[in-house]
C-alpha cells in the first residue's frame, strides 16, 4: 500500500512464553466472519506486516489459509525474515480424532507455505462440527460433551508435532478451569496459552488469573467487543466496550479512539490481544496503541470495575442436546458439564 504508515516491529514489547519464546503483544486476527473475502483478509495481513505486525493468528476454519501462505510468501520476499513472524494456527472441531490431527496441521502448514508454526491450538474443546452459516439454533446430530480423555487422545498428536520440530508452542482456546485442571494433570507438554474472548466487559477474572498462576499466556479474541461477529452470535443482552461511559471518558481524555483505550488495557493487564481490521486506520491505532503512553492506574483500575460478565461468544452451535442453554458448554459451576 502506497505511503501506509509503518512503526518499527522492534519497539513493540513481547512476552516471554513459559517455553522460553517471545510473542508480540498484539497480533492481527484472520477471521473474515461473514462480512470479508479471503482476499480482503490477505490483503490486510500484507499491509498489516508492512505497517509493523508480526504475529498473524490464522485457523484452518476460516476458510483463507491458502490466501493468507501466497502472502506470508511475498512478506518474507520483501526481506522480513521468518523468523520475525509469529504464526498461529488452530485445529478445527471436525479433526480432532486421533487420525486426523497431523493430516489437518499438515494442511494448515501447506496452505501457509511454512515450514513450522510457531502456536497450534485445538480451536474449541468440543468435536462439534456444524455447517458454515449456520443458524445459532443448529445442533449436529454427532455433537458431544467434552470427554477428557477424547480430548487427550486429540492432544498426544499435538505433543508429537512439537517432537517432530513442526510447531514451537502447543495452546488452547475456549477452555475453563475445570477442563484446563484435568489437561495439566495429564499433559506431557503443557500449554503455553489459552486463546480465549477477553475484553473490558467480560474480563473473565478467575480464568485470567488461574491461566496466570499455571505458567498459561492468556490470549485475547474480541478484545473490541467483536463488533464484526456473526449476526448468530448477537443477542438482545449483548453490550457493547466502546460505548461505556468509562471508556468514552478515557478515550476523550487521551483524544484516541475507544477501541485504542480497549487494546492498552488489554496489553498493560497482561493479556495479548488480537483484533482484527482491513481498515488501515484502524490496524495502524491498535499497534500504536502498543508503544505509546500507557493508560494510568486509575484508568485501569476504573476499567476493571465495568466488568459486566457479557459473553458474546457463547457457542451455542457447539451444543449437544436440543433443550441445553450456551451456558452448559462453559462449566460455570466449577463442574464439566455431563452428557
Amino acid at each position: 500500500m502506497a505511503n501506509q504508515k509503518q512503526i518499527n516491529p522492534n519497539l513493540v514489547p513481547k512476552v516471554k512464553l513459559a517455553t522460553g519464546d517471545n510473542i508480540p503483544v498484539i497480533g492481527i486476527g484472520t477471521f473474515g466472519s461473514d462480512k470479508y473475502s479471503p482476499t480482503q483478509v490477505s490483503d490486510a495481513v500484507f499491509n498489516a506486516a508492512m505497517a509493523g505486525y508480526r504475529h498473524f493468528d490464522c485457523a484452518s476454519v476460516y476458510g483463507n489459509e491458502a490466501q493468507i501462505g501466497k502472502v506470508f510468501a511475498k512478506i518474507i520476499a520483501t526481506g522480513i525474515s521468518r523468523k520475525e513472524l509469529w504464526i498461529t494456527s488452530k485445529l478445527w472441531n471436525d479433526k480432532h480424532s486421533e487420525a486426523d490431527v497431523i493430516p489437518s496441521f499438515k494442511k494448515s502448514l501447506n496452505d501457509l507455505g511454512l515450514e513450522y508454526l510457531d502456536l497450534y491450538l485445538i480451536h474449541w474443546p468440543f468435536p462439534n462440527f456444524h455447517a458454515p452459516g449456520c443458524d445459532v439454533s443448529s445442533r449436529s446430530a454427532d455433537a458431544k460433551p467434552y470427554i477428557h480423555e477424547n480430548y487427550m487422545k486429540t492432544w498426544r498428536q499435538l505433543e508429537k508435532l512439537v517432537d517432530m520440530g513442526l510447531v514451537r508452542n502447543i495452546g488452547t482456546s475456549n477452555m475453563t478451569i475445570p477442563k484446563l485442571e484435568l489437561l495439566l494433570r495429564d499433559a506431557r507438554i503443557k500449554p503455553a496459552v489459552n486463546e480465549m474472548e477477553l475484553h473490558p466487559h467480560f474480563q473473565q477474572p478467575e480464568l485470567f488469573a488461574y491461566c496466570v498462576s499455571k505458567g498459561i499466556q492468556p490470549i485475547g479474541y474480541s478484545p473490541l467487543g467483536s463488533p464484526s461477529r456473526p449476526e448468530r452470535d448477537k443477542t438482545p443482552d449483548d453490550t457493547i466496550d466502546m460505548d461505556d461511559p468509562v471508556i468514552i471518558n478515557i478515550a476523550q481524555r487521551l483524544k484516541i479512539h475507544p477501541a485504542v483505550v480497549c487494546i492498552k488495557w488489554a496489553v498493560q493487564r497482561g493479556q495479548i490481544p488480537i483484533p482484527f481490521s482491513v481498515k488501515e486506520s484502524q490496524y495502524m491505532a491498535n499497534l500504536e496503541a502498543v508503544i505509546s503512553e500507557p493508560l494510568t492506574k486509575d484508568d485501569m483500575n476504573a476499567i476493571a470495575g465495568i466488568d459486566k460478565k457479557c459473553r458474546l461468544i457463547k457457542g451455542q452451535v457447539f451444543l449437544w442436546k436440543e433443550n441445553q442453554t450456551w451456558e452448559a458448554l462453559w462449566d460455570l459451576d466449577g463442574k464439566i458439564t455431563p452428557a
